[in-house]
């Protein structure tokens, strides 16, 4: 049999933050018996009983601003329709604002085992600012609970170079966090798409953001106050106890193979990446025309060199970066000849080191991974 991720979205929301460009939708709550009935088909016509879920990741949107039912429902489709697993990692996103202390008992009687929970800043000026819908004493009442619960295995999102923050701001969430042992913590830089309502808040000139001399050193700051309070450091952004880095994000880094199921999911599976439509009423109505082939837009099909490629550049997101063997295992050659010439390139401008085991960035290499990628294509 073969290992393989399952990845499901969720579009809903209560509210769209600023800063976000993720297929998701508000006011749309009509909609979201019809949507569970079209995922749950689209699961169940894609059923595969030879492949084994090692992992499962219920992502959005806000999962959890639907019915715990829903939630349910889904998982019992794909165990109908998939081997899973008993180890395997079923992880939820939740959202402080929408959720209780029923809820996430609910979870937990489902099988889900690991929590995703975005903060993103305790700061609650912050939080107003970047639209997130919730306030801090309301996250810190929902990792009280979900503790309560049982869940041992959760993980805070955070966010740096936001509007108005300050390292004392990235200082005080971290010392929190550490207070309150959760397991992951993932660190990302705000990231201002077009279109967003942060993109026009900023054009008006209504906040400031950190320069970028400000942002790298929140990044850095962070990486050394984690470190130093046994928080392992495996891929740029995300930091975990021993034990609890997350499997499913671990193996799409590592070339692992994942169906996606949903409005806007994508899919990879013997070199084919795939995804879904991002429109919701045409998701929903070709689901219940079975014409799922309406929903599918072919993304790649990927030839070995290509293969390659992504898999250097996989590896460069890994702080323990490209290992030689994995990847002479995967395609019989060894990567120090296949790309001597790029490896050469970099080494005299210092941005990455050469062993016997990886390839890996340097610190001056972590904020220059798009001029290495450019090299390896």
């Amino acid at each position: 049999m073969k290992d393989i991720g399952i990845y499901v979205h969720i579009p809903f929301c209560k509210q769209k933050c600023n800063y976000c460009d993720f297929t998701s939708f508000c006011n749309k709550d009509d909609l979201i018996e019809d949507y569970i009935a079209a995922l749950k088909n689209e699961i169940k016509e894609r059923a595969n009983f030879d492949y084994t879920v090692k992992t499962i990741y219920i992502g959005g949107g806000t999962p959890s601003y639907i019915k715990p039912i829903y939630i349910k429902e889904i998982l019992n489709e794909i165990k109908n329709n998939f081997n899973l697993d008993e180890d395997a990692e079923i992880s939820m996103e939740l959202n402080p604002g929408t959720t209780n202390k029923k809820n996430l008992e609910s979870y937990f009687k489902m099988g889900i085992n690991r929590l995703s929970i975005g903060l993103q800043s305790s700061n609650d000026e912050l939080l107003k600012l970047i639209g997130r819908i919730h306030t801090f004493k309301e996250f810190e009442d929902v990792i009280e609970k979900a503790k309560e619960v049982g869940f041992e295995n959760i993980n805070v999102d955070t966010m740096i170079g936001l509007p108005n923050q300050t390292i004392y701001d990235v200082e005080n969430t971290l010392n929190i966090l550490i207070k309150m042992e959760v397991t992951h913590i993932s660190v990302y830089s705000l990231i201002v798409e077009p279109g967003t309502n942060i993109e026009k808040i900023i054009e008006k000139k209504q906040v400031l953001l950190p320069d970028d001399e400000m942002e790298r050193y929140m990044y850095w700051f962070a990486k050394r106050k984690l470190e130093d309070n046994g928080f392992w450091h495996y891929e740029i952004s995300n930091f975990a106890k021993i034990g609890y880095k997350c499997k499913h994000n671990a193996d799409c880094w590592n070339q692992g193979e994942y169906l996606g199921f949903g409005v806007a999911s994508a899919s990879y599976e013997n070199g084919l990446r795939y995804v879904n439509t991002s429109n919701l009423e045409n998701y929903i109505r070709n689901m219940k025309k079975n014409e799922k082939f309406k929903n599918i837009k072919i993304e790649e099909k990927q030839t070995k060199k290509m293969m390659m490629n992504e898999f250097m550049l996989l590896g460069l997101r890994k702080i323990n970066g490209v290992s030689i063997r994995n990847f002479e295992i995967k395609f019989n050659k060894n990567p120090l000849e296949v790309y001597n010439k790029q490896i050469e390139k970099l080494l005299k401008e210092d941005l990455i080191r050469v062993n016997n085991i990886t390839i890996r960035l340097s610190k001056k290499g972590l904020d220059l991974a798009n001029v290495v990628w450019k090299e390896f294509v």
